[in-house]
This record gives C-alpha cells, sequence and structure tokens, in this order.
C-alpha cells in the first residue's frame, strides 16, 4: 500500500479504570466510528462484571468488535487478536467508517498497530506440561523466577499467575534460544496504517483510588455470584480466562482459601500493579499523544484535546458528525 492508500485507524489506550469508556463512545458517534475492543478478557461470554465489560444497551447503538466471541474455556492470543482485528480494519473501511480500536491490552493493540510478526517456535506440548507440572510443584513464583533467569524483559511485563504466557515465553526461547522480548524489541516499528494513537493517562493517586472504587462496585454488582456461577458451570480454576483479575481471587475465596476481605485486598493490589504495568508498555509507543484526564468535571475540556489531536493527524476525509461539543 502507499501512504495514501493506507486505512485510518484511531486508538484509544490506557490503564484500567482510567475512562477510556465513555470518551471512545463519544468520539465513535462524532467520527462515524466502531470499535474494536482491545481487552482480553472482554472476549471470554458470561464474563462481564470482573472485566468491567460495556453492556448493549450502553453502546448507543455503535458496532463494537471483539466481544463476546469465546466460551472461558477457549483460550484467545494475540496472535488471533491481530487476524480478526486486520480483517475488521479492512471490513468496517470498506463501509465507509473509522475503525477504532479501545482498549490496556498492550501486546494486542501494538501487535494490530505495527503488524507484528509472531515467533515461529511451534507448541511443544512435553515442554508444556513440564513447566507447568514445575508450576503445580513449587508454585507460580518458582516458574516466574524461571522466565526472568533467561528474559528478565519479558518476566518483568507479565504477572506470575499469567502462567499461559510465561510457558509461552518460556518454550519459544526453549526452541529458538532467543528471547520474546529480544523477539518484540527487532519489531519494525512501522505500520500498515495511518495512525493516531491517543493514549489517557492521570495522576497515580487519583488512578488507584479509581480503581478500588471501581472494584467495590464489581462486588455490589455481582462479582462473587458472576464467579461462582463460572465455577458451577464447569469453568476450572485453572482455564487462562479464570485467571484474570477479579476471577482467581474470588474464586480462590469461594474455595475456603481466602476471606472475602482478603481477596479484595489482593484484587485491588494485584489491580494497581496491572495499572502499572499497563502505563509501562504503552510508555515505549513513542507514537502515543497523551492526555492528562483528572475527572468527570473535565470531560469536555479533554474530548476537546482529543478532536484537536485527531484534525492535526488525520482530519482531512473525516466528517465530523456532531456539533454537540463545537
Amino acid at each position: 500500500m502507499t501512504t495514501k492508500e493506507r486505512h485510518k485507524v484511531l486508538v484509544l489506550l490506557g490503564p484500567t479504570a482510567v475512562g477510556k469508556t465513555r470518551l471512545s463512545l463519544e468520539l465513535a458517534a462524532a467520527y462515524n466510528a466502531e470499535i474494536i475492543s482491545g481487552d482480553s478478557m472482554q472476549v471470554y461470554r458470561g464474563m462481564d462484571i470482573g472485566t468491567a465489560k460495556i453492556t448493549p444497551a450502553e453502546m448507543m447503538g455503535i458496532p463494537h468488535h471483539l466481544i463476546d466471541i469465546h466460551d472461558p474455556q477457549d483460550p484467545y492470543s494475540a496472535a488471533e487478536f491481530q487476524e480478526q482485528g486486520s480483517r475488521l480494519i479492512e471490513e468496517i473501511s470498506s463501509r465507509g467508517k473509522l475503525p477504532f480500536i479501545v482498549g490496556g491490552t498492550g501486546l494486542y493493540i501494538e501487535s494490530l498497530c505495527y503488524g507484528f510478526q509472531f515467533s515461529e517456535a511451534v507448541a511443544d506440548e512435553a515442554f508444556r506440561k513440564e513447566q507447568d507440572q514445575f508450576a503445580e510443584e513449587h508454585g507460580a513464583l518458582a516458574l516466574h523466577a524461571r522466565l526472568e533467569a533467561v528474559d528478565p524483559v519479558s518476566a518483568a511485563k507479565l504477572h506470575p499467575n499469567d502462567r499461559r504466557r510465561i510457558i509461552r515465553a518460556l518454550e519459544i526461547h526453549h526452541q529458538t534460544n532467543t528471547t520474546l522480548s529480544a523477539s518484540h524489541a527487532a519489531q519494525k516499528k512501522e505500520s500498515p496504517y495511518d495512525l493516531c494513537l491517543i493514549g489517557l493517562t492521570m495522576d497515580r493517586k487519583i488512578l488507584y483510588k479509581r480503581i478500588e472504587d471501581r472494584i467495590d462496585s464489581m462486588l455490589a454488582d455481582g462479582l462473587v455470584a458472576e464467579v461462582k456461577g463460572l465455577l458451577e458451570n464447569g469453568y476450572s480454576r485453572s482455564l487462562v480466562s479464570m485467571q484474570g483479575l477479579g476471577y482467581k481471587e474470588i474464586a480462590a475465596y469461594l474455595a475456603g482459601e481466602l476471606t472475602l476481605e482478603e481477596a479484595v485486598i489482593l484484587l485491588k493490589r494485584d489491580t494497581r500493579r496491572f495499572a502499572k504495568r499497563q502505563l509501562s508498555w504503552f510508555r515505549h509507543m513513542k507514537e502515543i499523544e497523551w492526555i492528562d484526564v483528572e475527572g468527570e468535571q473535565n470531560f469536555s475540556e479533554n474530548f476537546s484535546k482529543i478532536r484537536a489531536i485527531i484534525a492535526g493527524k488525520f482530519l482531512s476525509g473525516l466528517e465530523y458528525t456532531s456539533e454537540q461539543y463545537n
């Protein structure tokens, strides 16, 4: 493709609880966009409260893609997201609409925006079983330490409970004698798209308070019942989906391993740490235009700032359809 032929793609990213959803809806309405979810957990059906999934009633009639496309027992990967996202960008663009990626899963969003080539290392089931057994016998931290020994950069980005991705990183090193982080660093950061990347951030203390308030709201909305229902429907705690934040902690409570208070304290702590890792990932994406958001009272101002960024990047050929914020 020549530069003129590249599809325009708008991206809104940032850590959990920073306020992406409302802004994404207003932007999608304003720029005739369809939203592609860039969240690795919202693909799972029945996992709604713990993933802060937007409801159909909240979508304002705006098409949302890659939400509720898998049952919890089906693993989902960055490579699958990239393939599906690439196809959706083509389809949305062909309809004369703007593809709009919204989310907080760094690897997924970056792989789609820049057309990452994923490792050719094939699945080694015997190696995976060996690592899985090691984790069962010695614990998640011991498995994480194995990765830290050979690929400290990747280890720093992965939570010790993210067993599947830790084993995959070890598998890549085992088969290729190169690290996952080196593979990512070697990727060409040239996008096949005409990108406008906008990142949302805020004061860390305010963000952490929003995270804790969101978790309290999730509990009030029935998070415990949601996790209990998933377990009763036969979804094992060992599934990748059930290792997600909110699910593994509440499952541990339901198994009698933690009190509810202990589970909530752990969930809030791990979610704060997750938000920190999200920001660290995004910070190395040099093309992001960052907006420091402080709360709902500044929504119109933040919206105007984003509008100006979009105008400067690629307003030509886009019709701004709303006069609401003029």
